[in-house]
């Protein structure tokens, strides 16, 4: 449920200094201050004068200066989308694992070769159901412009926008593209957003989606959405391919198929920490799943097309760029052994993976590799094998925190290499909606949101 931002929220102070990085990607660093004050220009919400000084001070001290910013969605950008766009509007879709007070949102230009420029953005509430908005749209900036050209391969955090939203909550992400640009774009996002035709110019601001014409089932431009929540504990990232990506999390049983119903194990997992957890013992869950990838970075078999994408590879852009990592669920292997990687190459990326989490203060938790009828003997072996190292001291053998036997929960009990036929899409690979809540149900909320690291 979304609720109007008073104007005390505006005078809040939302004091964003964009720093630019060594490698030129705008950062916003933000802050709640007293002595800042919140353009109000970056508000297209019917909202009143701003405060004076003494409710700003007010508001500050309820919201100290501290990095209360944890990111609540994210969808891990790897391709670029098959046409260009022309000076015309995308409208995203973001499910939030938690609400906030404020939000703000990542654009990217990964994979693109020339720049992007943006010439209007605006957030809004959502149905999650069609392009249409709830309530007015909110103007969002970036180092307090209403434009942006991202450069080649860079991305860009916009300024916070004050804004109440509530976990599991949709939230319309609207910008506008000047010009031309090659679109980057998460390809399967399991539900349905929107453009506008190609010359329809700035629509953000549109309240009805009837402009927004065209649907797509990816993701384009937008990347991760960050809450500002002092309550929070962190936020915990999933990673790993098509499995977590959430391939499947759309099958709710024969002939039955739900876009944009977020039912993967992660979107499971976040339902259960709201429910479960008290209110300051709650974390967020950030989805950094891309298809086809693979843990180690030279497998034999990989397609050309995810090269480039393996685990060490994107791990600085779709884990540790995000905000309030504290855990992260890790779940490889499965395309690694598919595409003839060995187990000691399989362990090899993940010591080397979780080297980096640990070193960032990040905990990591990880599962065996689960079951797929088609492996080979060797396969199997190797399987094994990757799973002998992760159980042994319940640890990764002292390289990671803690084991999510997911192997355990999917395999079939008479067919222990194949998946339970309860859970099986039907390719053998990848849960349906059973399959993905059975994996959510199984994980130990105490060790997965404990603040500690041992």
């Amino acid at each position: 449920m979304f609720r109007a931002t008073s104007t005390s929220l505006l005078a809040a102070a939302l004091t964003c200094t964009a720093t630019v990085a060594a490698s030129g990607t705008v950062a916003a660093s933000s802050t709640f201050a007293a002595s800042s004050t919140f353009a109000a220009s970056s508000s297209v919400a019917a909202s009143g004068t701003v405060e004076a000084a003494g409710a700003q001070e007010a508001l500050a001290r309820k919201h100290p200066a501290t990095t209360s910013w944890h990111t609540s969605w994210a969808n891990a950008q790897h391709s670029l989308a098959p046409a260009p766009l022309r000076d015309q509007s995308v409208r995203m879709i973001s499910h939030l694992s938690q609400g906030g007070d404020a939000l703000r949102i990542r654009v990217q230009n990964t994979f693109s070769k020339s720049p992007l420029s943006i010439g209007a953005a605006t957030v809004a509430g959502s149905s999650g159901k069609n392009a249409d908005l709830e309530g007015a749209a909110r103007e969002v900036t970036f180092d307090g412009r209403r434009s942006v050209v991202v450069p080649a391969g860079e991305e860009v955090w916009s300024d916070p926008v004050p804004m109440r939203t509530e976990a599991r909550d949709d939230v319309a992400v609207s910008l506008s593209v000047s010009g031309q640009a090659s679109a980057g774009r998460h390809d399967a996002a399991f539900r349905t957003n929107y453009l506008s035709t190609p010359g329809s110019g700035d629509r953000t601001g549109d309240r009805s989606g009837s402009a927004y014409t065209e649907k797509v089932e990816s993701t384009y431009l937008v990347s991760a959405v960050d809450v500002h929540n002092k309550d929070l504990k962190g936020t915990l990232v999933a990673y790993g391919s098509s499995v977590v990506d959430g391939t499947g999390s759309t099958n709710c049983g024969p002939g039955c198929t739900e876009l944009g119903n977020n039912r993967r194990w992660t979107d499971d997992l976040a339902r259960r920490i709201g429910t479960e957890l008290p209110e300051r013992r709650r974390f967020a869950v950030a989805n950094a799943g891309v298809i086809g990838t693979t843990s180690f970075a030279d497998c034999p078999g990989t397609d050309p097309y995810f090269r480039g994408l393996d685990s060490l590879a994107r791990l600085e852009r779709d884990v540790l760029s995000l905000h309030g990592v504290k855990g992260l669920l890790f779940y490889y292997g499965t395309n690694d052994l598919a595409a003839r990687c060995n187990a000691d190459q399989i362990i090899g990326s993940y010591r080397a993976t979780f080297a980096r989490l640990h070193a960032a203060g990040i905990k990591v938790y990880v599962t065996p590799i689960t079951p797929r009828p088609g492996y080979s003997d060797t396969n199997n072996r190797d399987r094994q094998a990757v799973g002998g190292f992760v159980k042994k001291g319940g640890n990764c053998s002292g390289t990671c925190d803690g084991v999510l036997d997911f192997d355990q929960v999917l395999k079939d009990p008479v067919k222990p290499n194949s998946i339970n036929p309860a859970y099986d899409t039907g390719d053998g690979v990848h849960v349906n909606v059973a399959g993905q809540q059975a994996l959510a149900d199984f994980i130990s909320l105490p060790m997965v949101t404990a603040t500690d690291r041992r």
